[in-house]
């Protein structure tokens, strides 16, 4: 068995990256909305059935997007898990908005479904989710809590793209959802992001925000002999070399997924023994998700000292990491946001989560290696 560095993460290229990108200078094409941007938003259309798909230069401009579309104002309130990335409150409090963490559940650590409606107040506006490790939340019942209480859904999908629920995509069921292409995800291009769209009276006001406030895209497609200022927006789209980055990895979108998912599942049989002899828990897939292998995670168990195992780890050159610092511990969670009743899931798992390396490209036997050193690491970090 080798005992090179296992990295935690490693950028796959298909092979056409460069290409693209040489076309796109060949055309004299560098700015946003070219010709790679409309297959990219074509391919995100057909694979998510959602009326409109726009690139952006981030997923957190996508969710800044969604706040401006929502009109947040000041003290309105946005129901969301405290165990997420800062940008998923960041979009909202950047409006003035008032992040409620609310705890999530053991098993998938999405958002608790049923802690919802007791969280919401005559301020709330809308609830956003996040679906972690492309796994989606109980969008059923989410859904039905935000019809009854005439909410806005947000879809946090930075994790999701090619995740379904129930057969539907991530990143198309609530009235909007942002994806992320940032290098570390599935399917990238660096940086980059994209708002989906779901219904189609917001694809107009979409676009004015996307392109600074003005009517420009409808200028382009022909529609209007001039475009102007019509609302508060900013630059959110990304260049044309980051869209025909991306086009390469869409056009290997099904392989990437595969590749994945088959490198997920070997870990998941190696950690199968482990799991049964209480060392760690696997992650949990309900039988209504279908999960894109975003991230393979253990939980330790509440005794073992995870700064140990990830030292060892470190030592013995496997690069494994944890996750979020919950939101509503951080500085600025305890003065832009609040809390909805106890967070002790959120805590526990937050302290207890180990992420272990999965790229396209990893072996098996760096994952034989990652699961026998890991085994170690765990009595190591018993006290």
């Amino acid at each position: 068995m080798s005992d090179r560095p296992v990295p935690f993460n490693r950028p796959y290229m298909t092979g056409r990256e460069l290409e693209f990108i040489t076309q796109a200078h060949e055309r004299g094409a560098l700015a946003g909305d070219g010709p790679f941007t409309a297959r990219c938003h074509e391919w995100l259309e057909r694979l998510t059935d959602s009326p409109r798909a726009l690139l952006t230069h981030s997923c957190t401009a996508a969710l800044e997007m969604a706040a401006l579309l929502l009109d947040i104002q000041p003290g309105d309130e946005i129901i969301m898990p405290s165990f997420t990335f800062v940008s998923t409150a960041n979009a909202f409090v950047l409006r003035g908005g008032i992040p409620v963490f609310v705890d999530i559940r053991e098993d998938t650590l999405n958002i608790d479904e049923q802690l919802i409606e007791a969280a919401i107040t005559s301020r709330t506006r809308a609830v956003c989710v996040v679906h972690y490790a492309g796994v989606a939340c109980e969008m059923d019942e989410i859904q039905s809590i935000c019809q009854r209480y005439e909410l806005a859904l947000v879809e946090d999908a930075a994790q999701g793209l090619m995740s379904l629920y129930k057969g539907r995509a991530l990143g198309a069921i609530g009235d909007y959802g942002a994806y992320s292409f940032h290098e570390t995800k599935n399917i990238i291009s660096g940086e980059g992001g994209a708002l989906m769209v779901n219904s189609p009276y917001d694809v107009q006001m979409a676009e004015i925000i996307r392109e600074k406030g003005t009517d420009r895209s409808a200028f382009y497609r022909g529609e209007i002999d001039k475009y102007t200022w019509q609302a508060p927006g900013s630059s959110f789209l990304p260049g044309e070399i980051i869209a025909a980055f991306l086009w390469a990895q869409f056009e290997d979108a099904d392989d990437i997924n595969e590749k994945r998912l088959l490198s997920w599942r070997i870990y998941d049989r190696l950690l199968e023994q482990m799991e049964q002899q209480g060392r760690l828990r696997r992650p949990v897939i309900p039988v209504e998700c279908d999960h894109n292998a975003h991230l393979y995670y253990g939980i330790l168990p509440a005794e073992v000292d995870r700064g140990v195992v990830l030292s060892y780890l470190k030592e013995q050159q496997i690069h494994c990491l944890f996750h979020y610092v919950p939101l509503h511990d951080s500085p600025a969670g305890k003065k832009y946001a609040r809390t909805h009743g106890d967070l002790v899931v959120t805590e526990s798992m937050a302290s207890r989560l180990l992420r272990l390396p999965l790229w396209v490209g990893i072996t098996s036997d760096d994952q034989e290696r990652v699961v026998a050193t890991l085994d170690r690491a765990i009595d190591l970090g018993r006290p």
